[in-house]
């Protein structure tokens, strides 16, 4: 009997992703998602394999009948403006989604996998970041409620480890895009193709110097897989650490797209982070794991889905 994984967030872009692959490596998997920011249609594809989708907000009670091998917990909204517009939310599903979880895993005897972010590093005053960096994080900023949610469930995480013996692990997420990304998630990556597509405006915030370091989700989740089917319970960075400018993947994007959009600039958020650069060497060390797609590749793929997205109506 194949080993049965549950996945929190299953219908959101990355959890799509893990549901997806997991599938073709022999799993069985159970999704569930209360879709507040996820989308059913991420799923459709894998309605005639061994796949189950549960609609329920994991801030309640979660209960499942049989077995459970694996708990991947991806409830969250994931970007700023999700987070800005949902901050309870935001903050409920990290505490008691993680907590219910939790719950879950330890009931059924099952691995914990927590997403947690590169967020929990806040603006850093490290860099690149190291997984034993503790972070520069503002807890009553706007992005606050995110990263504190992490943080915190990344606290309960370890808890459980060590009072229950629970066997978990923490991926700490950096900047991943890919197909299945939405139009409007508000994030560099997805805004700057949807504008280059349309012809609109790219809008830079700040000068554009702040950086970011950006993965495709083919990656991501290879790393995610690994880390879940290892034996450390550290956490470890999952990302690529080739970093750029915002200015410089909109120049990218405009010319994968061929678009002859302008850039513009906008005020810079409250608390964005100034740079974002994982250190990879315990994922290349303990999962024998590095990024293999390279950017203009990835951007590629992402973009012929925007277009898709876009246009074919």
């Amino acid at each position: 009997m194949s080993a049965r994984i549950v996945i929190t967030g299953a219908a959101g872009f990355i959890g799509s992703h893990l549901a997806e692959t997991l599938l073709k490596r022999g799993y069985s998997v159970v999704g569930i998602d209360n879709l507040l920011t996820g989308d059913v249609a991420n799923l459709a594809h894998l309605a005639n394999r061994d796949f189950h989708f549960i609609e329920h907000d994991v801030t309640n009670y979660i209960y499942l009948n049989g077995p459970v091998d694996y708990v991947l917990h991806w409830a969250s909204p994931a970007s700023p403006i999700d987070y800005l517009e949902l901050p309870i939310p935001t903050l409920k599903v990290g505490a008691l989604g993680t907590h219910k979880a939790l719950g879950l895993a330890k009931a059924k005897g099952a691995t914990f996998v927590l997403a947690s972010t590169s967020e929990v590093y806040g603006d850093p005053l490290e860099h690149p970041q190291k997984e034993s960096y503790w972070g520069n994080v503002n807890p009553i900023g706007p992005r606050g409620v995110y990263d504190e949610a992490k943080r915190f469930a990344e606290a309960m995480t370890t808890a459980y480890h060590r009072y229950h013996g629970l066997n978990t692990k923490i991926v700490r997420i950096f900047n991943t895009y890919g197909p299945r990304m939405r139009v409007r998630d508000g994030r560099a990556v997805p805004n700057f193709i949807a504008q280059a597509l349309r012809g609109e405006e790219l809008t830079v915030y700040g000068d554009g110097s702040q950086t970011r370091s950006f993965c495709y989700i083919s990656d991501l989740v290879a790393g995610i897989i690994g880390l879940m089917e290892s034996d450390t319970n550290d956490p470890i960075n999952i990302g690529n650490p080739e970093e750029m400018t915002i200015s410089e993947i909109a120049q990218e994007i405009l010319h994968l797209t061929g678009s002859s959009s302008r850039i513009v600039h906008r005020d810079l958020p409250e608390d964005d982070p100034k740079v974002r650069q994982p250190d990879i060497a315990r994922a290349q060390a303990v999962l024998g794991w590095s990024p293999v797609v390279p950017l203009s590749d990835g951007l590629l793929h992402t973009i012929n889905y925007f277009r898709t997205k876009l246009f074919s109506a």
